[in-house]
C-alpha cells in the first residue's frame, strides 16, 4: 500500500480536489478522486479545451477555479517570461505577467518551476531567478524579487527550478546564494528574507517538509547534500553530504514513507535515508550508484520523482527503464521498458491515484498502471499531448512537465499548448 506521509504544519491552499502546487497538495503526486473512469479511450483522450502556449518545463498547478502556468517569448530582440492565468472551466485567459528574463543558461525553452497558489497569492520563481508574487484574481504583482542579483547566485547549468513551498507565513526557496544562501525563506507578505541556510550549489529539486519527532522538518536536496532544516528559522537539523561526481542533476523531489527518505539523481544513483522517528535526525542507510549513466545499479532518476510502496521503491531510471528495488538494500527485483521507449533522459510522471498509477510519459501517452513486486501491469493507454521538440530536440520532441489533476481533469502542456482533459 502506498503510504502518504500527511504535512499537518503546510496550511490548506485549496480545496483538496485542486493541485496548488508542485505534485499536488501535499508534494507528494497523490490524489483521493474515486469517480476517474478505469480505462482509458483507444486513440486519444477527447479535449475539454486547448490554448496556445509558448515554450516551458513547468507543470500546470489548479485552484480556486484557476490554472496557473508559465511559459518563455524569445526572438532577437527580446527574451522574457510570462506567468499565465486562465479559467479552468474554459481556457479563457484571465490575466498574464511580462517580464524580460535574459537566459544565461542551457536549454533555453522555458521556467522550470510550477507557480504556488496560497489563498490569495500566486507564487512563481523563474528559470534566472525572478521571483514574483502576485494577486490570484488579477495578476498585479504584490512583490517581486531578483535573487540572482540579490543573492549573487551561482547559476546552476539549467538555471532555478526548485518550485516555491509556503510554509505558515514563510516561502522556502532553493536559490543556491552566495555564502550561506542556498536556501532562503522570505515572508510570504513583505518578500523580505527571512532565514537563509547552507553554503551549497542548489541543484534542481523541491523542498519537502516532513515530520519527525513532532517536529516539522523541511527537506532540501541541493547540490551537495540531502539537511533537514528547521523551517522557522533555517537551522540545520540533519546533513548528509551527496557529492555530485561530474554535476548535480538532482531533478527528482525526495520522497518519503515516514520511516525513509529516498533520492535518486541522474550521475550520482540513489540514496536511502533512515529517519529518527523520536527527534530531527537521520543516518545513511545506502547509496548506490553505476559505472555511469547508462550502466546504472539500483536506480538513476532524471526527471521523474519515484515512489515508496510497502517495502519497495519504483522509478524510472535513466534510460526509461521502470524498476523495482528493496528500500532495505537497493538491489533490483525487476525492470520493464513498458511504459515509455527505452532513451537517453526517457520521463514518466507518475500520479497515484489509490492503488493505482496515472503516468504520463514522455510521448505524450498518458497510461494507467500498477505495481508490486512481482512486476508491473498495464490496463489502458491513449494519447494526451504531441510531443515537442523545443524543450529537447531529439527523437521526435518529448513532454517533459509534469501532468496536474484536479476536480476530474488532467493538465498537460507541451511547447505549444496547455490542454484539458475529463477523466471522468
Amino acid at each position: 500500500m502506498f503510504v502518504c506521509c500527511v504535512f499537518s504544519s503546510l496550511a490548506a491552499v485549496s480545496h483538496a480536489d485542486d493541485w496548488p502546487q508542485w505534485r499536488g497538495l501535499q508534494r507528494d503526486g497523490v490524489i483521493d478522486e474515486p469517480g476517474l473512469m478505469q480505462t482509458l479511450p483507444e486513440g486519444a483522450l477527447p479535449r475539454r479545451w486547448t490554448v496556445p502556449v509558448g515554450p516551458g518545463y513547468s507543470g500546470p498547478t489548479i485552484a480556486a477555479g484557476r490554472v496557473f502556468l508559465t511559459d518563455r517569448q524569445a526572438d532577437q530582440k527580446q527574451q522574457t517570461e510570462r506567468i499565465l492565468c486562465f479559467d479552468a472551466a474554459t481556457g479563457k485567459e484571465l490575466w498574464s505577467h511580462v517580464y524580460e528574463a535574459v537566459y544565461t543558461i542551457g536549454y533555453k525553452a522555458g521556467p522550470r518551476a510550477s507557480v504556488t497558489v496560497h489563498g490569495d497569492r500566486a507564487l512563481a520563481v523563474g528559470a534566472m531567478g525572478h521571483f514574483h508574487c502576485l494577486d490570484v484574481e488579477t495578476g498585479k504583482v504584490l512583490w517581486q524579487r531578483d535573487l540572482a542579483s540579490e543573492l549573487d547566485i551561482q547559476m546552476p547549468i539549467w538555471g532555478i527550478a526548485s518550485a516555491p513551498l509556503v510554509y505558515q507565513n514563510k516561502i522556502i526557496q532553493i536559490a543556491g546564494g552566495k555564502g550561506k544562501a542556498c536556501v532562503i525563506a522570505m515572508d510570504l507578505q513583505s518578500g523580505e528574507t527571512v532565514w537563509s541556510a547552507l553554503e551549497e550549489p542548489a541543484g534542481y529539486s523541491a523542498p519537502i517538509v516532513i515530520q519527525q519527532g513532532g517536529q516539522d522538518v523541511v527537506v532540501c536536496w541541493t547540490g551537495g547534500s540531502v539537511s533537514g532544516l528547521n523551517p522557522q528559522t533555517g537551522e540545520v537539523f540533519w546533513n548528509i553530504p551527496l557529492k555530485p561526481r561530474n554535476m548535480p542533476i538532482n531533478i527528482a523531489t525526495p520522497v518519503t514513507d515516514g520511516k525513509h527518505l529516498f533520492v535518486s539523481s541522474f550521475y550520482d544513483g540513489s540514496m536511502m535515508i533512515r529517519l529518527d522517528a523520536d527527534r530531527p535526525a537521520a543516518t545513511k542507510m545506502w547509496h548506490r550508484v553505476g559505472r555511469d549513466e547508462q550502466n546504472t545499479d539500483a536506480l538513476h532518476c532524471m526527471i521523474g520523482t519515484p515512489f515508496l510502496q510497502g517495502d519497495y521503491v519504483y522509478g524510472t531510471d535513466s534510460y526509461g527503464e521502470l524498476r523495482c528495488l528493496k528500500i532495505a538494500n537497493g538491489d533490483r527485483v525487476w525492470e520493464s521498458d513498458a511504459v515509455v521507449p527505452r532513451a537517453r533522459w526517457a520521463t514518466v510522471h507518475t500520479i497515484h491515484d489509490g492503488q493505482r498509477l496515472i503516468m504520463l510519459n514522455d510521448q505524450g501517452e498518458l497510461v494507467f498502471g500498477t505495481v508490486s513486486p512481482s512486476g508491473y501491469s498495464e490496463s489502458s493507454r491513449t494519447k494526451l499531448l504531441a510531443p515537442t521538440k523545443i524543450q529537447l530536440p531529439r527523437r521526435g520532441g518529448v513532454t517533459w512537465a509534469h501532468p496536474a489533476i484536479a476536480n476530474g481533469v488532467i493538465y498537460a502542456r507541451n511547447d505549444e499548448q496547455l490542454v484539458s482533459a475529463s477523466l471522468q
